[in-house]
């Protein structure tokens, strides 16, 4: 039995399947189907709704994507559809917003677009949003639409965003906190566990070796939607508290696996804004919300985003079962296609990244077929530190050149201890040859993927250079 709250109304549902999708309790099980089902893979936002739960400075509320969230995950949160804004008789103002400014027309993706502004709107209320514009984008950046050509709908952003007042959600927070704070710890299903403990976790894996881990699901819940398979028995990892822990001391940062990639955005953005700025390109807030570091890194996806960044960093990781941990290069833990180092009992727990030197570069570039929400054809990852104008340390590593994330340890040899001039850079790019062979697929072509990955070693080499022959495109 899990126990979760749909808008003020307590749920406790028997889960007769571990891999049921939020979208399909609320359109098949509640009959609510002002969420929509389009695209079934977190892509197109017309099934975004918000999660609500207790963070560290009261009520947090996250669009997600609930064709691909299962609903054992809820078990203790709030769940808002757009059903619930509207009050007694008097709209929610990103909905009256949204009708003031003609943002509606065909009206399917509209319940999404409405849920992704009613979460921009409750974190405006917090001061946390400071540049409306930049804001609204990112909010929006996992809701298509193919009728308005968004403007409507971002001047109905602009207009709920100018002075948000109190609504009846902030009326009943005190209420709500309360309720979701007498939830008992853990769902009973027997198919669908949710420890509370690492020792829990280790016992679980042990006894359940073939039971599939559960973080944020953006990607496991695919093999559902996409692939129509059948998880018999999941593990879900969202109330162990040690894996959410993030820590920093003088020599290492330590990230939990199910640390989200809006609070990684949110703990180290600020100090290395390449990773800021790859982060806003990886999917959308939604995925955010609920994607996770460790969840990145046990995919195996030869093109996840994070890896090749942890990679260059010289990350490593810990990996836990009911005999202890051990630690192991980041570069080590990936083996083949979908293969790892990962033991049939164990788990990420975590996450150690060295604490870089003062005169280290980070550097990331990541080429895709559109900026926002979309997978990379090629990303590069790049930790050098220059000193009287040579490399004195380079780790460079890449996704989607390989069946795995990987470093280009040969064209590291041809840079290491060298000026950045021009004839060495040509040696390092000739250099990828050695390390490479690229696959052609639906993304890219072998050929094109050498040569980005080329222009993209290129231009790093020329911005860490003292002098660089040409100006960047987007400094004109």
């Amino acid at each position: 039995m899990i126990q979760f709250l749909l808008n003020n109304t307590p749920i406790s549902y028997r889960m007769e399947r571990p891999d049921l999708t939020v979208l399909d309790f609320l359109r098949e099980c509640r009959h609510l189907r002002g969420t929509k089902e389009g695209c079934a893979s977190g892509d197109c936002g017309a099934c975004t709704a918000v999660l609500v739960e207790q963070g560290e400075h009261g009520l947090e509320y996250r669009n997600f994507n609930s064709c691909i969230t299962f609903l054992g995950s809820l078990h203790g949160k709030q769940l808002i559809t757009v059903e619930h804004l509207k009050n007694h008789d008097r709209l929610h103002p990103v909905q009256q917003a949204m009708v003031d400014q003609h943002g509606s027309q065909c009206g399917f993706c509209t319940p999404g677009f409405v849920m992704s502004l009613f979460s921009l709107y409750k974190t405006s209320q917090t001061g946390q949003i400071t540049n409306h514009e930049e804001n609204i984008k990112e909010y929006l950046s996992g809701n298509l639409c193919r009728c308005t050509g968004y403007f409507p709908i971002v001047r109905a952003a602009v207009q709920s965003l100018t002075d948000p007042m109190p609504d009846q959600f902030d009326h009943a927070s005190r209420e709500i906190s309360d309720i979701l704070a007498s939830i008992s710890d853990e769902p009973e299903p027997a198919s669908f566990h949710a420890p509370t403990s690492i020792r829990e976790l280790a016992r679980l894996k042990n006894d359940c070796p073939d039971a599939r881990l559960l973080a944020g699901g953006t990607d496991l819940a695919l093999e559902v939607t996409q692939q129509h398979g059948d998880l018999h028995e999941i593990i879900y990892l969202g109330r162990v508290q040690e894996l959410r822990a993030f820590r920093r001391t003088e020599t290492r940062i330590e990230i939990g696996a199910t640390v989200t990639l809006d609070r990684l955005d949110i703990e180290l953005g600020d100090d290395f804004p390449e990773l800021k700025a790859l982060l806003k390109r990886f999917g959308s807030r939604q995925i955010r919300n609920l994607g996770t570091v460790g969840g990145n890194i046990a995919n195996a996806s030869p093109i996840a985003d994070i890896t090749p960044v942890l990679i260059a960093m010289d990350a490593t990781c810990v990996l836990e079962n009911l005999e202890g941990q051990r630690e192991i290069l980041l570069e080590k833990y990936f083996h083949g296609y979908k293969q790892t180092d990962l033991k049939d009992n164990e788990f990420i727990r975590c996450v150690h990244i060295p604490v870089p030197a003062d005169n280290t570069h980070l550097k990331i570039c990541k080429i895709s077929k559109r900026f926002d929400d979309d997978i990379s054809a090629v990303c590069l990852a790049a930790l050098i530190n220059v000193e009287d104008g040579k490399t004195t340390r380079i780790r460079i590593a890449f996704g989607g050149m390989a069946e795995i994330p990987k470093r280009a340890i040969h064209c590291e040899k041809t840079l290491l201890d060298q000026p950045l001039e021009a004839g060495v850079i040509v040696q390092a790019k000739a250099a990828l040859d050695r390390d490479f062979q690229p696959i052609s697929d639906i993304r890219a072509s072998a050929t094109y993927r050498m040569d980005v990955a080329k222009n993209l070693l290129d231009r790093i080499c020329l911005e860490l250079s003292e002098n660089p022959p040409v100006t960047r495109i987007d400094q004109l």
